[in-house]
């Protein structure tokens, strides 16, 4: 049985702060030493993933946007399956909404409520509100699938989520944003991932790793679903698995626990 990891970014493997990877240094080396997949499953856009991909030495498919798309480099799956955009690395899965639709969308809300979205957000905003480089702020800003915004009186929030619903769209929320989507998330995006890798490997075991709202879908659709701590101690849901520590410091826990087991 290939056991096979999807894992959060922010906060999960990487910390919250300073973006480093160095606690889970150990369990990654252990990762690739018995050549599991590791599935990249956040909110970041593809070019993002791709400078953490190329950190880590990654070559396995990810997933972008929450769920938005799937990128599967070529000759991965040496079988054919069903995708419905390509380039010169990647065979492509789209799953959610255009970027156009949802900033328009956004937009209409912003009529009515006091949110910020993050197209009007310039780059050192971006700086300064997560503390990513401004090199990665500006591959932030290159979404396909989802629009971060930043709801500034909170006391809006239950309306904001009643008008989504009526524009036929979904919300999620990560670590310092909510999330505007389509009818897309992390769980479908996981599930038709597991069902090619379950034709390339036969039989898998699934492993997820988050932290946060925006990674129950994923941790629902995997068998062993963990949540590490958030920054402040606390775990967003009691409905998991624990990994008894923060950010990378958790992930390494919990990789190691499972590939010794």
């Amino acid at each position: 049985m290939k056991k096979t990891i999807f894992t959060d970014l922010d906060g999960t493997l990487l910390e919250y702060d300073t973006y480093s990877f160095e606690a889970a240094k150990e369990a990654l080396d252990l990762v690739k030493k018995n050549n599991i997949p590791l599935i990249f499953c956040t909110s970041k856009t593809r070019t993002e993933i791709e400078f953490w991909r190329e950190k880590i030495d990654n070559k396995d498919p990810f997933i972008v946007e929450n769920g938005g798309g799937i990128f599967i480099p070529k000759n991965y799956f040496e079988f054919k399956f069903n995708f419905n955009k390509k380039d010169k690395k990647y065979n492509i899965i789209t799953l959610g909404s255009s970027y156009k639709k949802l900033v328009s969308a956004l937009k209409k809300l912003k009529k009515k409520f006091d949110i910020i979205g993050f197209h009007e957000m310039s780059i050192d905003q971006i700086v300064e509100d997560s503390g990513l480089t401004r090199q990665q702020a500006e591959w932030a800003k290159k979404r396909e699938f989802d629009e971060p915004f930043k709801i500034l009186d909170l006391s809006q929030k239950e309306e904001i989520i009643k008008e989504i619903s009526k524009l036929n769209l979904r919300y999620t929320k990560g670590v310092r944003y909510f999330h505007l989507i389509g009818l897309s998330d992390k769980g479908r995006a996981v599930m038709l991932l597991s069902d090619l890798l379950r034709h390339k490997f036969g039989s898998i075991q699934t492993i997820g790793i988050g932290d946060s709202e925006n990674d129950f879908p994923m941790l629902d659709h995997v068998e062993h679903s963990f949540l590490v701590k958030q920054k402040n101690g606390k775990y967003t849901s009691s409905r998991y698995n624990t990994a008894n520590d923060v950010g990378p410091r958790g992930w390494q826990k919990v990789v190691k626990s499972e590939i010794e087991s």
